[in-house]
């Protein structure tokens, strides 16, 4: 995936990237995307840590990373 500099709409553009990557995950509730913040609320932690590998891998299948030090 690649984006170019001066792309005028390049927000949108990344958001756009980003409910398509997860929107099956935003549909059940459990995810939420806006621009470069990823959210994941669940019940349990195990299914905290199951979405939030399954969201870490589907970045990586799509050349986006996670910056650790942002990570909350």
């Amino acid at each position: 995936m690649m984006m170019f500099l001066g792309l005028t709409s390049s927000l949108a553009m990344f958001q756009a990237i980003m409910n398509g990557l997860l929107r099956d995950l935003i549909n059940t509730g459990n995810v939420a995307a806006f621009i470069d913040d990823v959210i994941v609320g669940t019940e349990t932690e195990g299914g905290h840590d199951k979405i939030v590998a399954e969201v870490i891998r589907r970045l990586e299948e799509n050349d986006l990373y996670v910056k650790l030090e942002k990570y909350k």
